[in-house]
């Protein structure tokens, strides 16, 4: 029996941060990231209308990128102490996503980091709060998700967390908060939805619910992306849109090792998560070509790319990626990243190793070893192209 789970409500458009204001609740905790939300007004705006809800409001601030273990425990014992029957999360991906981890050992004291990891084996949420999302970035597509992303420093491992019961149950997707990221972030978090959409457009649980989705998210991010980078406000909404379509559709039909591989790099080289699946993503597309090369087609298809047969198609999509790249900024491999050769060669067993036991590795449409993703790994490294 398939699944497909989405937030009880999604409100989104300029302005829709006031929705708040309609909220029950005795008293809420907002949990953010570093001083961005507070600098444009968006986190004291949270508040008031909160209060103008007539909750109670409790601050949980300073979540680092790439939020670790101990910040989710921390976070959560200050809400075991308010006890708070709203939990809402503002600001980047990694704000929303120590949130949801706080979530679940506000609720279940007792559960452990270790059974967390465990996919979809989180116990039943709702017991104590309910979870608003609200995305500042336009990427990771977290406040429509099953997702959280947790860094554990002393493994030296991102772990992503995965169930259903994770999914927030209000998302305010409003693009005036979109409109503050600088470009780099612009570039990283587009790239990101991207390959969110196209991972989710070939991964193993993809169907008839995910397909339009992640077909539309590809098509906006292709037509707004750089004019976002560039600062366009009109394209800075359509992006805040896009990658919310590609949340709700990876969400259910999963991703690939596109992701597994920026997990597990992510934590050892600290490559922001967004650059790195811009990074790999040509690559995996031409690995996994040989299990879905349809798919990849369909999608230059789709986007009107050049070729009269698959593998013409499929190399446009990867030079069109390889393209918006070059044009803001991206690096092309790790060594271009500035990765030197001494670092990565002392790691790469070790992180191939760790990227087969990534849970995204499950639904990658291509089975890979380990020996393979070593090999996939120092391509882009090198930037030889991946023929095997």
């Amino acid at each position: 029996m398939n699944r497909f789970t989405l937030p009880r409500d999604i409100y989104f458009g300029e302005g829709s941060l006031e929705v708040l204001k309609t909220l029950k609740g005795k008293r809420a905790v907002v949990v953010t990231g570093g001083s961005s939300m507070r600098k444009f007004g968006f986190l004291q705006k949270t508040v008031s209308y909160l209060e103008e809800a007539g909750m109670e409001v409790k601050l949980i601030e300073g979540v680092e990128p790439d939020p670790s273990v101990e910040t989710v425990m921390k976070g959560a014992e200050t809400m075991r102490e308010f006890g708070p029957d709203l939990i809402v999360s503002i600001g980047g991906g990694s704000p929303i996503d120590a949130a949801k981890a706080m979530w679940i050992f506000y609720e279940y004291p007792e559960f452990t980091f270790e059974k967390a990891v465990i996919p979809f084996g989180i116990p039943e949420l709702r017991q104590k709060a309910r979870f608003v999302a609200i995305p500042s970035t336009s990427g990771t597509a977290t406040e429509v998700t099953a997702f959280s992303v947790i860094t554990d420093y002393k493994a030296q491992i991102k772990y992503p967390l995965a169930d259903f019961n994770l999914t927030p149950d209000i998302a305010i997707v409003d693009s005036s908060l979109a409109e503050t990221m600088p470009a780099t972030l612009t570039a990283h978090t587009g790239m990101d939805a991207l390959t969110h959409a196209i991972e989710a457009y070939v991964a193993s649980l993809r169907s008839a619910f995910s397909d339009p989705l992640a077909m539309q998210a590809i098509t906006m991010v292709k037509e707004n992306l750089l004019k976002s980078f560039e600062g366009d406000k009109k394209a800075r909404e359509e992006m805040h849109i896009a990658q919310c379509l590609a949340g709700m559709a990876f969400s259910n039909a999963l991703l690939g090792i596109t992701h597994s591989m920026a997990h597990k790099t992510g934590a050892v080289f600290h490559v922001p998560h967004g650059c790195a699946n811009a990074i790999y993503l040509p690559y995996v597309i031409d690995f996994n070509k040989k299990a879905c090369k349809d798919r990849y087609a369909q999608i230059a298809k789709n986007l009107g790319l050049a070729g009269s047969t698959e593998d013409e198609l499929v190399d446009s999509l990867t030079n069109m990626i390889k393209e918006m790249n070059k044009a803001m900024g991206v690096p092309q491999t790790l060594k271009e990243y500035g990765i030197s050769e001494e670092d990565f060669y002392a790691n790469v067993d070790r992180i191939s190793e760790n990227a087969i036991q990534d849970a995204c590795t499950g639904s990658n449409p291509r089975a890979i070893t380990v020996e393979e993703m070593k090999k996939l790994y120092t391509c882009t490294f090198t930037g030889e192209k991946v023929n095997f």
